[in-house]
Formats: C-alpha cells, structure tokens, sequence
C-alpha cells in the first residue's frame, strides 16, 4: 500500500489549534442532568447523539451515514464559544442560531479554507434541515435531549411535560423519528404521572 504524502505544516497546525479549540465542548455545561447528578457537558451529548446516530444503522435506509455523523458532530461546535442555551430556555427566532453560527466561523477560524468552508456548510445544512441527514441528526438532537431528561437524576419540581412537546416539528420528519418519539413520550407520561 502507497503511503500518502506528508500533510502540509501549516494544514497539520491549523487542524490541531482546531481541535484544541473544540476541547472546551468538554467544560461547556448543558442544562441535562447525568443519571449520577452532575450537569452533562456539550460533548457528552454529541458523543450519545452520534452513539444513537450508529445505532439505528439498518433502520437509516438510503441515508448517508457518514454525513449523517459528521452533522452529528458538528451540531453544537459553536457553544464551545458563547455556551448552551437550556432546551426549556429556547425560544424560535431569539437569535440563537446566529449566534451559534457565528461562534462556529470563529472556532473555525484556525481551520484550512476547505475544512472551515465545510465545517460550516455542515453547521447551514443542520439548521436549515436541509437534507435527509440533517432531518435526522436534528430529530435525534431532540430526542437524545428528551431521553436525557427521563434518565437524569433532575432537582425536586423538574417539569417532565416540557418533553411532550420539545422539539415536535423535528421528530415528526421521519418514521423512525416519529416511532422513537411515541416511546419517549410513553415513558414522560409515566414520569409527569409519577412526579408529585
């Protein structure tokens, strides 16, 4: 087998300086409550997002399954700069989304012009939806969020009916979305019971 040429120098630096500049999705907390108690970090939930992504793997059919991760990865890069807004917090059009993007351009700064070109193009084509892949990726986004709330270990007074609507638009897209939804929502109908 051919051995590839030597990367560029100035390519292998500005990949590293990315990738050290995305290591903050590590300490960026999220408002998800682990099952041991502990505020999640943006990083914990793209790792089980991208986990569910690979799971569901024969239900996925002609989907594209690398493009399918990378735009599981690149969903939230962005808040390794100005941070998570809660779930229970966001509100359609409040200017989150450029924010976000913004971030994203800036995080990317480091990048060579074809992998920044691409990271954000991945981020546009997430948010718009604006593919079979992105449906899926932001169904899942959704549902990865709802699932971690039935798992969490949440304070006293925690609303469990937030998840019977969280995020409807998106996992109504396709049927396997759609299928996964109607199992969270059975189980938060036990918790919205359950709780006092």
């Amino acid at each position: 087998m051919e051995q590839p040429a030597a990367i560029d120098a100035a390519r292998l630096e500005g990949i590293a300086a990315f990738v050290q500049g995305a290591e903050k999705l590590k300490d960026t907390l999220r408002s998800g409550i682990t099952s041991q108690g502990r505020a999640e970090s943006t990083a914990e939930h793209s790792w089980r997002l991208c986990l569910m992504a690979m799971l569901f793997d024969r239900e996925l059919g002609e989907i594209d399954r690398l493009k399918l991760l990378r735009l599981c990865i690149v969903h939230d890069l962005g808040e390794a700069i100005s941070g998570d807004v809660p779930a229970t917090l966001q509100v359609e059009g409040d200017g989150r989304a450029v924010q976000e993007r913004a971030d994203l351009v800036t995080l990317c700064a480091p990048l060579p012009d074809d992998l920044r070109e691409e990271m954000v193009a991945l981020w546009d084509e997430y948010s718009a939806a604006a593919s079979p892949e992105a449906i899926l990726a932001k169904g899942f986004d959704k549902l990865e969020t709802m699932l971690q709330h039935l798992v969490g270990k949440n304070p006293p007074g925690f609303d469990y009916r937030f998840n019977l609507d969280y995020g409807a638009k998106h996992t109504a897209r396709h049927p396997l979305l759609r299928q996964l939804r109607g199992l969270v929502d059975l189980e938060t109908q036990k918790r919205v019971t359950a709780t006092p």
